[in-house]
């Protein structure tokens, strides 16, 4: 609702950033750390993410060589060419836990996968978040600890309502969950039928102390509304494009690693977005 003028014809991570829907570019973050091996949960609007691949061209967002008067296409380079997508349909209504549960089958085989709630964009180092998680082999799941981006200020009252402080929320010392998880297999064990993937299990994850959050204060920004995506549009407009790590004069050195986890994407977790 929070998108109407997008989320009425399309879901939510088709939302685009520049020329490419923002479940794209977050695609192409993970693929550029060599997790090339997605699960799409499918709700809304499934139809629209489908065909959006099965139609892919890949000179919206490649150099490209056109010879023979426009009848021959050389790419310079591919996006998805080693991708491998799984389309799922897990319901229109289904919560994100539920969605979780409902592509168990495929990650049956990992020890470790990834997931994300696919509406905001980050430069996270992946593989020093997937290292850290896995040097605490008791933990079962991780988040990304992030810094609030939104423009509220938290206030402290008496009982006689004065107000005790008042402080932005970029400055109170909380986090909250930034969308991007590490999650063992043994996940589902915390998961009944019905449970939203942060509330119950994620409290029962962190009563046992198998919880863990990774703290990041480097770039995050989510397109929750229509304001944050004209945000991040500006942002692609001004080539200020710190989440597309996949750039070489962006990477800082970083290298690309992999310890074959697999990072399906959470879609349509929401009706409307």
């Amino acid at each position: 609702m929070r998108l109407r003028e997008y989320s009425e014809s399309i879901p939510k991570p088709m939302v685009p950033v520049g020329y490419r829907p923002i479940l794209w570019h977050l695609m192409r973050y993970y693929a550029h750390y060599g997790h090339k091996e997605f699960i799409l949960c499918l709700g809304y609007k499934a139809d629209c993410v489908k065909k959006y691949f099965r139609e892919y061209d890949e000179t919206v967002s490649n150099d490209f060589v056109l010879s023979q008067g426009g009848r021959k296409v050389d790419l310079v380079a591919s996006d998805i060419q080693d991708w491998k997508i799984t389309f799922v349909d897990t319901g229109m209504n289904a919560n994100i836990g539920q969605r979780l549960k409902l592509v168990q089958r495929y990650v049956a085989d990992e020890e470790v996968f990834l997931a994300n709630y696919c509406d905001g964009l980050s430069d996270l180092p992946l593989p020093d978040m997937i290292s850290s998680f896995e040097r605490q082999p008791e933990a079962v799941a991780c988040f990304a600890g992030v810094t609030p981006t939104s423009s509220f200020h938290l206030v402290q009252l008496e009982d006689s309502g004065h107000v005790r402080s008042i402080r932005h929320i970029r400055d109170s010392g909380m986090r909250i969950n930034g969308g991007f998880f590490v999650l063992r297999n043994r996940v589902f064990d915390y998961m009944n039928d019905g449970d939203e993937l942060v509330e119950e299990p994620f409290r029962r994850l962190a009563a046992e102390r198998r919880l863990l959050a990774y703290k990041y204060d480097g770039f995050w920004a989510c397109m929750d509304t229509f304001r944050e995506k004209q945000l991040l549009e500006d942002m692609y407009t001004r080539g200020q494009v710190p989440w597309e790590v996949w750039k070489p004069h962006l990477n800082s050195g970083r290298a690309p690693g992999s310890n074959g986890t697999k990072a399906p994407v959470l879609t349509g977790a929401k009706a409307a977005g």
